[in-house]
């Protein structure tokens, strides 16, 4: 038996403790209503917590491949990109899935002779967690760009508001001297 096999014989212990473990990310009032609460529609993070994990346990069962992971990254980095937590606080969910698999297959993985095999299917993790950096550089981007905008509208409009602006003749305005 290879570990791919123990991993998906696993599955569903290794995905509800991996949730468990990445809902602790959360203060505790957040996390009990993302473990209670399971309409999708009453709970969006929480639903995307879950596919997204689902998406992304599948893809280090497989194989990496950055256009099948990528949605399912994108999913619940776009919500950790715009809470309170720093980059290595979004992105640590990631990491740790190493824990809840050595947690749950430990013995078995060394009753089996598996440490390679382990090996490889941690290096899947942290090739996932690179692609994810790279996701969340770019909501962080975004963030910061449409801040930048939003910033730059509400000081025009106070500047015109202050009557400050004028029209410079050419379609666009400017300070008044």
């Amino acid at each position: 038996m290879e570990i791919k096999d123990l991993l998906q014989d696993r599955r569903e212990v290794i995905l509800k403790k991996w949730f468990d473990v990445l809902l602790q990310t959360y203060p505790e009032e957040t996390s009990r209503f993302l473990r209670k609460e399971k309409d999708p529609f009453s709970n969006p993070v929480g639903s995307a917590i879950t596919e997204g994990i689902s998406g992304i346990y599948q893809s280090i069962l497989d194989g990496v491949d950055i256009k099948e992971v990528s949605p399912f990254l994108d999913r619940i980095i776009r919500i950790r990109a715009v809470q309170d937590f720093t980059p290595s606080q979004a992105l640590g969910f990631l990491f740790l899935l190493k824990g809840v698999i050595r947690d749950v297959l430990l013995k078995e993985i060394s009753k089996r002779g598996l440490d390679e095999e382990l090996h490889t299917i941690e290096s899947r993790i942290d090739d996932i967690a690179l692609i994810a950096f790279d996701i969340y550089m770019q909501c962080r981007e975004k963030l910061y760009d449409l801040r930048a905008t939003e910033l730059r509208n509400m000081t025009y409009r106070l500047l015109e508001r202050a009557n400050l602006t004028k029209d410079l003749g050419n379609g666009q305005e400017g300070v008044s001297d």
